[in-house]
């Protein structure tokens, strides 16, 4: 008889108070870090969460307070499946226009490319352009990989090159209100809306290596025609798409470089490797994938890959070719 009460008494004494405590931390700061309004509703709503689950703990018999557990575990799954993402809400001003793409034939019309003038990285003077882009024409894709903080973490996104000079730049980010900074935690829930910003590289490299001064990384992904149009094309689909059906970002399985592999190919959405947690690594995921430069090391390319820019520089109309200029990529055409 002991024998059969100790697994209860196990359940009773650890096993649901920790189950308990950590699904109660992740309620609370699901309600805290979504986007409830008014404000006093959001955070009577945690306060509220948080106390019904501490007061589960009076309750002594184990079966009443399971089922008292399921009840609200189920309520909160319903709402947070529930709680859907939108595109109209006051927007922080970098994000308040989403871009659109369509396509007629090999003729791709992209509408709303951003291309901000920075003084400060707060300081800016917004102006959108819309251009046409020949499939025919697309030559490259770039991955620009962008450190603002040790080696680990870095922002990953794409630019899209065209024979005629031109390139198009996408970043996948959080749609941030502008009531929110930003926050790595936040990102875990239903806090930002997904957003794929595209941009003329003055705007999203240029704001990087000239005004926030981050360490900045441009190397040219070696893919096949078809693969590189299969991933522009990819990209244009999620563009116009999330006009319509927004999506939520997720630090953990919907954030830029998950979002560059699923876009990319696939089968590597689900790879098992460590680097696609730690975005600082993905340029070194790739190179192990060989869909960058090997004739290369990784540790050489990576070093002849960062984009190096004069003291005081700004981003001018020759910026694209200027940031490639000592890149391994135009060094191997000269």
């Amino acid at each position: 008889m002991t024998e059969h009460k100790m697994p209860a008494r196990s359940l009773k004494k650890w096993i649901l108070p920790t189950l308990t405590g950590l699904f109660a931390i992740y309620a609370s700061a699901a309600l805290y870090y979504s986007t409830l309004e008014p404000e006093p509703l959001r955070l009577g709503a945690t306060a509220i969460c948080a106390l019904l689950f501490i007061l589960t703990g009076l309750i002594r018999k184990t079966i009443q307070r399971c089922a008292i557990l399921l009840g609200m575990v189920t309520c909160f799954f319903i709402w947070f499946y529930t709680d859907q993402p939108s595109n109209t809400r006051d927007w922080a001003g970098e994000y308040a226009v989403l871009a659109d793409a369509v396509q007629e034939g090999r003729i791709i019309h992209v509408h709303n490319i951003r291309n901000f003038s920075y003084k400060t990285e707060s300081d800016y003077t917004p102006h959108y352009y819309n251009a046409d882009f020949n499939l025919d024409h697309l030559s490259s894709i770039d991955l620009i990989t962008s450190y603002w903080s040790g080696d680990s973490i870095a922002h990953v996104f794409l630019s899209f090159g065209f024979d005629d000079g031109r390139h198009l730049a996408v970043s996948i980010e959080t749609r941030r209100q502008k009531k929110f900074s930003y926050s790595t935690i936040a990102g875990f829930f239903h806090h930002y809306e997904l957003t794929y910003v595209t941009a003329d590289e003055r705007d999203l490299i240029g704001v990087r290596t000239d005004i926030r001064k981050e360490r900045v990384y441009l190397y040219q992904l070696e893919l096949s025609p078809q693969t590189r149009e299969a991933v522009f094309k990819n990209y244009l689909t999620e563009i116009h798409q999330l006009n319509t059906q927004p999506r939520w970002y997720n630090t953990l399985l919907d954030n830029c470089t998950t979002e560059i592999l699923a876009r990319a190919n696939a089968r590597t959405r689900y790879r098992l490797d460590w680097r696609v947690l730690l975005s600082g690594y993905t340029a070194s995921l790739a190179y192990d994938l060989e869909l960058l430069n090997t004739h290369y090391d990784f540790a050489t390319l990576h070093r002849l890959s960062r984009i190096i820019r004069p003291e005081n520089a700004t981003p001018d109309e020759n910026y694209s070719n200027e940031i490639r200029e000592s890149l391994p990529i135009t060094l191997a055409n000269k």
